[in-house]
């Protein structure tokens, strides 16, 4: 059996404990199964200096590869290129991306010297499989030092249309980079579709059929792998959150309202001041409601060297303190804002405490809260979930009640509708979606892509 080669941007502190979230878990069953090398970056800087040899260390079958970058590298090639050009750009956000060639030149540069660390510790029948859009251009660089191996690759992002992605000065190379693999995974069709149209407005290639596209003198494989969570150990884990300490004490603390929770790494794709001005427009239109519901928005910080994150921040806390000072009573705050990051043992339980889940970024790849939220639920007593359709989980979470999060009206009537479902309704809405979560798990996502990616 084939050994297995990961190399993602970040790769876990296994050290520090089992690795949390479904990724990093089935990434790592899948090593443990095929024996092989995680390799990536440390999530340390090494300061002024470059970044030197990779440190590596043994976990069962497992060798983990890790490099420091230098300060020069997490400018360039992190906080520049791939989260102020790639990142906004794949979110259809022009209007926030800042390219700069210097940018541009550091994350080939870092691509490169990783695919070069990579290089001696590739045997002939390693599968390799590259992560997200901070790697793009690695298929090529190995191939440029003599790789043949089978090479995929997977977006966990967003991939836009070619009116959005061709402004990217250097559009040509970031998609020459995903010609050189031999398998590249999407989030949804549409993304997948988006791809194809870019390689076909550029004249660069285009579809073979069957799944399969072509583009100079390459033939290689593309579609949806829509990813998964670990759905019955989550849904286990929220049935035994809601009776721990935490999770009792804040549903005393709810004294009997109904609880809508939103929660979100904070970025602008997000959309949570269009979700808290939805929530405002539902309290406005439903004074009956007054009293009775509190929102719950965890929005931990996020990639703080990113310009314009500190700003949004503030933007978010003062969007919520004026509706909590605007319809707040001494009696009741209408949302709890928490700025930090929540065990994922304490969020299962809030989920399965909540009548109403939110979940309504502006543009999502595919959303993991939207699948937890509903993994967690009572199946007796559901809460309901509103999704954005602009979110990759809208394929498939047809219980949703979706929504246009730019349309506040209809996102606050939307909560209204799912505050007042009769528990059948909410019963019926969830079960089909729990059977496809059930059935498209984190490891059937791992083990259909790599079964791709064999051949």
């Amino acid at each position: 059996m084939s050994r297995l080669i990961v190399v993602s941007n970040r790769v876990p502190d296994i050290a520090k404990g089992p690795p949390a979230g479904g990724l990093a878990v089935a990434l790592k069953a899948a090593l443990d199964k095929h024996g092989g090398v995680w390799m990536g970056w440390s999530g340390k800087s090494s300061g002024a200096k470059e970044p030197g040899p990779l440190h590596f260390h043994e976990q069962g079958p497992i060798t983990f590869a890790l490099s420091d970058l230098s300060r020069r590298d997490l400018s360039e090639y992190y906080a520049g290129f791939a989260n102020s050009v790639l990142w906004p750009l794949c979110h259809y956000r022009l209007d926030l991306t800042d390219y700069a060639r210097k940018d541009m030149a550091g994350y080939f540069r870092v691509n490169r010297f990783f695919a070069e660390r990579l290089r001696p510790l590739i045997q002939p029948d390693d599968l390799i499989w590259i992560h997200d859009y901070h790697l793009i251009p690695i298929a090529s660089e190995l191939r440029r030092l003599g790789i043949g191996n089978r090479i995929g690759f997977f977006m966990h992002i967003p991939w836009p249309p070619p009116d959005v992605f061709l402004t990217l000065p250097v559009h040509e190379a970031i998609i020459g980079g995903l010609t050189a693999y031999d398998v590249v995974g999407f989030q949804t069709a549409h993304d997948a579709e988006n791809f194809a149209s870019c390689l076909q407005r550029e004249g660069i290639g285009g579809d073979a059929g069957d799944g399969w596209l072509e583009a100079y003198g390459r033939r290689f494989r593309a579609g949806a792998f829509p990813i998964g969570i670990a759905t019955r150990e989550f849904a286990g884990l929220a049935r035994q959150a809601v009776r721990t300490a935490p999770v009792k004490r804040f549903a005393d603390s709810l004294e009997g309202r109904d609880l809508i929770i939103g929660v979100d790494r904070l970025d602008y794709s997000k959309g949570l001041t269009h979700r808290i001005d939805a929530y405002e427009r539902f309290l406005t239109a439903n004074p009956a409601w007054h009293g009775r519901t509190t929102m719950l928005q965890v929005t931990p910080k996020s990639r703080s060297d990113v310009p314009g994150y500190a700003a949004m921040q503030r933007q978010v806390a003062e969007h919520a303190g004026r509706v909590n000072g605007a319809l707040g009573r001494l009696d009741w705050v209408p949302i709890r804002y928490v700025n930090r990051a929540i065990g994922q043992n304490v969020l299962a339980g809030l989920y399965r405490l909540a009548r109403v889940g939110l979940v309504t970024p502006l543009r999502d790849g595919m959303n993991l809260v939207a699948k937890e939220f509903v993994a967690a639920q009572d199946p007796e007593d559901p809460g309901v979930l509103v999704l954005s359709r602009f979110a990759g989980a809208a394929r498939e979470l047809d219980g949703a009640i979706l929504v246009n999060p730019y349309d506040i009206e209809a996102v606050g009537n939307a909560i209204a509708q799912a505050l007042s479902m009769p528990v059948e309704a909410r019963r019926d809405r969830l079960a089909p979606m729990m059977k496809r979560l059930e059935e498209h798990d984190i490891s059937r996502w791992c083990a259909d892509f790599l079964d791709v990616l064999r051949g």
